[in-house]
């Protein structure tokens, strides 16, 4: 999706057309997990404008756009897909003490998948973590332009999914580990009245990325690391 259109003049003799108008920039929020996103769509001001473009573009004028969304990535795949795919795969959820009990006993692995510094802060004892978003890196035009929709929510800090997110998995954990996938909220893949597809959350995204990139023995906690605070389990910290 183009989200910011410029026009270039080819030579001296050219000229706008005297109702073009400029255009604004709208920005949307599309809630897809716990974390939000945002896209950038540019809106006319001018029907003009509108009857320019789908008739004629006066000749010297080139149209082109200076910032076009990428495909979409399997993170960013609809939830029901995703959904779908992780009950075909058997992906099953776990509650807290049950986790515990089974990182204990038989050697499960509890895969931390927020951000470092929410993970150094509080997390299971013996957790691996690998974020599956980072802070937006880049300074591509479609990086700037994400960047300002954040900005326009008052949000500074905006964040993308992490390219490197199942390398790194794979450099800590091997592809037969029993793995039990961790974030915040945790979501839910049980359907609800209110939610009869269930919750999206970070924890289910990266569990549907390691089923989808070969690990066969993956895990879901359900309620979070919020449930395993609130339950009174073990935590570590790091300074």
């Amino acid at each position: 999706m183009a989200t910011i259109t410029s026009i270039t003049l080819r030579s001296s003799t050219s000229s706008l057309h005297p109702n073009f108008h400029s255009s604004l920039l709208t920005f949307s929020p599309k809630h897809t997990h716990d974390h939000s996103s945002f896209w950038v769509a540019v809106r006319s001001v001018s029907s003009t404008r509108q009857r320019m473009l789908s008739h004629t573009v006066p000749r010297g004028l080139s149209i082109r756009s200076a910032a076009t969304k990428p495909a979409k990535s399997p993170a960013e795949e609809d939830w029901k897909i995703k959904r779908e795919y992780l009950l075909q795969k058997k992906v099953r959820s776990v509650d807290v003490k049950e986790a515990l009990r089974l990182q204990k006993e038989n050697n499960f692995v509890i895969l931390d998948v927020r951000p470092e510094a929410e993970f150094k802060e509080a997390h299971p004892p013996g957790a691996i973590n690998v974020q599956i978003y980072r802070l937006i890196k880049e300074w591509t035009a479609w990086d700037i332009a994400r960047r300002a929709a954040f900005a326009f929510f008052g949000i500074f800090s905006g964040t993308e999914e992490n390219p490197e997110f199942i390398q790194s998995v794979e450099s800590k954990i091997d592809k037969n580990a029993k793995i039990i996938v961790a974030c915040s909220a945790g979501g839910t893949m049980k359907p609800t009245q209110n939610l009869p597809e269930g919750q999206q959350s970070r924890s289910l995204i990266a569990a549907y990325l390691l089923v989808l990139n070969g690990y066969t023995n993956v895990f879901h906690l359900e309620g979070g690391l919020y449930e395993w605070s609130k339950e009174g389990l073990p935590i570590a910290s790091e300074e």
